[in-house]
């Protein structure tokens, strides 16, 4: 297969008015001044710029698309699901078929004993759905100083009011005046700081601990093989509830339907999102433990009050059911590992590159290369620039600080996950270059 190299991905866009929309997660001064890169359509794995320029989703947008672009029979079911009922609430007693049907199917393979399934938008008001849960499970047992929530470094909860209190990376913590208050981060790769954590807090303090199967958006860092086994030890000896993130790692990522299945441990609460629906409408939700749930559904007077316009949104559900449809007859689950392999040896290939510190990759469809000290702090490098010279090659990345993030669909195929590394190679040996750095081969 031919490859389409685009020599035009960042030019200038013929701007016929003003650009009023505030892009996220970026400088707007500079976005503003330069060109828009506009994604026209997808299919598959592949993108599509408005002037036609052809590139390899290598990140599903962020993190989500696992069935790939363009799934036809997922946009019909949205149409049918509208067609019947487009939207409604479900708060109080009210309810609807796909928001029931979908919490039924979720729960049936949730790690999880006795699960409930609270439906939410996305991600972020997952974690805060989380959150307010463990702190409101306390007090309705009398409990009401159990608000101390821990979380590892690295770790990525969503920008919400309580995701951004329990990220474990600073830069998304500052300049906002006081956050919520009750919150510490330990070591991600240390179950022995979780302990000694809960311990200086005191025990009796403790609402909950947050993790992510595999680190994500934070860097994809992966678990050391007992650290879940320690660490859900550790929550059951002193009563905290143990919170999984599995917003980036669920629905096949991980070749199971919630990544923390391969550990073998049962967490109180699952926060999920993402690959519920491959992005194709938002969605997410909190599968919770029948312990976490007892006090709400079988004592009177415990209302649990909080929720969200959209929540059990029936074309969203609809969109998810259809993703899980895909995900189970293309057996996206057992695919994924094999992609994982493969992905997992065509990234190590460039550990040897002058430019790479580190590649971190081999449990689930992810992998972070992250660049050495001295390309970032002595030459100057920037993994930005890594990311536009590989788009520009027609290869889109994720960058973070200190490395170029890659989860592409579950989908995709050994030839392009070697078009995915070769081009990275390639962006790579031409950043050196301008810096002036020997690019050997390796």
């Amino acid at each position: 297969m031919t490859e389409t190299v685009v020599s035009s991905a960042l030019a200038p866009r013929d701007h016929r008015e003003p650009n009023r929309l505030w892009h996220t997660f970026c400088d707007m001064n500079a976005v503003a001044r330069g060109p828009e890169f506009v994604v026209a359509r997808g299919e598959g794995v592949w993108l599509w710029d408005e002037s036609g320029d052809r590139y390899l989703d290598g990140t599903a947008s962020l993190w989500y698309c696992n069935v790939g672009h363009g799934r036809r029979e997922i946009a019909d079911a949205v149409y049918r699901q509208m067609t019947t009922l487009d939207a409604y609430t479900v708060y109080g007693d009210f309810s609807n078929a796909p928001a029931r049907d979908l919490s039924e199917r979720l729960a049936s393979h949730a790690p999880v004993v006795d699960p409930r399934v609270i439906l939410t938008c996305g991600g972020g008001e997952s974690i805060d759905t989380a959150a307010k849960l463990a702190r409101r499970y306390w007090a309705v047992l009398g409990r009401p100083e159990r608000t101390h929530l821990i979380s590892r470094t690295g770790g990525y909860h969503g920008l919400n009011g309580f995701g951004t209190s329990i990220i474990g990376m600073e830069r998304f913590r500052t300049g906002y005046g006081r956050l919520i208050e009750d919150t510490s981060v330990v070591a991600h790769d240390s179950a022995a700081a979780l302990e000694a954590e809960i311990l200086r807090v005191g025990p009796e303090r403790v609402a909950a601990f947050f993790a992510e199967p595999v680190i994500g958006a934070g860097g994809v860092f992966l678990p050391e093989d007992d650290y879940f086994t320690e660490v859900a030890r550790i929550c059951d000896k002193y009563g905290v509830l143990f919170v999984v993130d599995s917003v980036i790692c669920g629905f096949a990522r991980m070749g199971n339907w919630f990544g923390i299945e391969r550990f073998g441990v049962s967490p109180d609460m699952i926060v999920f999102a993402k690959g519920v629906s491959s992005g194709y409408l938002p969605l997410g939700g909190v599968v919770v433990s029948g312990r976490v749930a007892d006090p709400f559904w079988n004592e009177a007077g415990n209302p649990f009050m909080h929720g969200t316009t959209y929540a059990g949104h029936p074309a969203g559900c609809a969109a998810a059911m259809a993703n899980l449809d895909i995900l189970e007859r293309e057996d996206l689950f057992t695919v994924s590992l094999e992609v994982e392999r493969h992905l997992d040896a065509a990234l190590r290939t460039l550990s040897g590159h002058p430019l790479v510190a580190e590649v971190r990759s081999g449990m689930g469809v992810m992998g972070a290369v992250e660049l050495t000290g001295e390309a970032l702090d002595d030459l100057g490098i920037t993994t930005a620039e890594v990311f536009a010279e590989a788009r520009a090659r027609g290869v889109i990345l994720r960058p973070v600080p200190r490395a170029l993030l890659v989860s592409p669909p579950l989908i995709i195929t050994w030839e392009q996950i070697d078009h995915l590394v070769s081009t990275l190679a390639g962006a790579l040996d031409a950043v050196a270059a301008r810096h002036g750095a020997t690019a050997v081969r390796y």
